[in-house]
């Protein structure tokens, strides 16, 4: 069978029934742009490691369709897992041979910087919010004191939000997408992980202004815009670049203010462990390992306040 023909029943009968559909339409994009036109006529048992590396290379050196120039190590990381699992699940049911894609040699990816708002900048961010006259943007500062990640944000609906309890339920998100007619959409998923499916609590200084928006809007979710009509995800990130140019502030991306809020918690004391469940990480490594180089101005002040026992020392002597 050549490997193009395998790519569409991979596809379609074992990706699509049992994965999201954020990953479907992912993989589907990868196979048809970046490993059909590359691999696809061939027969699967004349795919061996040396023409998977060869490809590798190409990738990372001319890979991007658009500009002809080399992929980031993620981009072609996330090729070599859709080639992987499609022929591991070829050897399963006895379509190949033997599998051998387990010998590719990946690119080493860098783990991506944290970028995060200043307290000052943060502050004029709040300010603006409070004062301004759309109450859509209220989602800004929710992030802020939650971590939220914008799906999660934009798929909030008022009745994940417990006054009581103080607390908030979340347990699904969106993306952008097409529907089955391939119209544009807003696509309601569950959460990135298992372990994003969280209930966490929020700020107790927070409930009056919450309370207030639910009062002045009649949209089942908490960030709507004046219409009540859904807001999609780019149009939210869109929304939140001009917010931040209005404000003279550099531009961040939105996901910046989930990285606020892990840097700001750790300054103020929350533990990592604590700090990991709010944010739905796998594992309290996972956020150690993203959020330590972060900390320098607080590792300096701490160290900064351990020095001044030398201070103290010397004024004895």
């Amino acid at each position: 069978m050549q490997y193009k023909d395998w790519l569409n029943e991979w596809l379609e009968c074992y990706v699509k029934p049992s994965s999201k559909q954020k990953t479907y339409i992912r993989y589907s994009e990868i196979v048809s742009q970046h490993i059909i036109s590359a691999l696809g006529d061939y027969d699967m048992n004349e795919i061996t490691p040396l023409i998977l590396q060869r490809f590798t290379t190409e990738l990372l050196q001319s890979g991007n369709i658009k500009t002809k120039k080399g992929l980031s190590a993620n981009s072609v990381n996330g090729i070599i897992t859709v080639i992987q699992n499609s022929l591991k699940a070829a050897y399963a049911i006895g379509q190949i041979k033997e599998y051998s894609a387990n010998k590719i040699k990946r690119p080493k990816a860098r783990e991506k910087q944290v970028t995060c708002f200043t307290p000052t900048e943060q502050k004029q961010i709040e300010q603006a919010v409070f004062n301004g006259k759309k109450p859509k943007m209220f989602g800004v500062v929710l992030c802020l004191y939650t971590g939220l990640r914008i799906g999660e944000l934009l798929a909030l609906e008022w009745k994940d939000v417990d006054f009581q309890k103080g607390t908030i339920n979340v347990c699904k998100s969106c993306h952008d997408g097409k529907d089955d007619g391939g119209k544009f959409a807003r696509i309601t998923d569950t959460p990135k992980t298992e372990t994003s499916q969280r209930v966490i609590p929020f700020p107790k200084q927070l409930i009056p202004y919450l309370r207030n928006l639910k009062k002045d809007t009649n949209s089942e979710y908490v960030v709507a815009s004046n219409s009540d009509k859904l807001i999609s995800v780019r149009a939210y990130q869109r929304s939140f670049e001009l917010f931040l140019k209005r404000l003279n502030i550099p531009h961040k991306g939105f996901h910046s203010l989930r990285h606020t809020f892990a840097t700001r918690a750790l300054e103020c004391g929350m533990d990592v462990k604590t700090l990991s469940e709010i944010l739905g990480h796998k594992n309290a490594n996972v956020t150690l390992n993203r959020y330590v180089h972060s900390l320098m101005d607080h590792k300096r002040d701490m160290m900064n306040r351990l020095g001044k026992m030398i201070e103290k020392n010397d004024s004895k002597n």
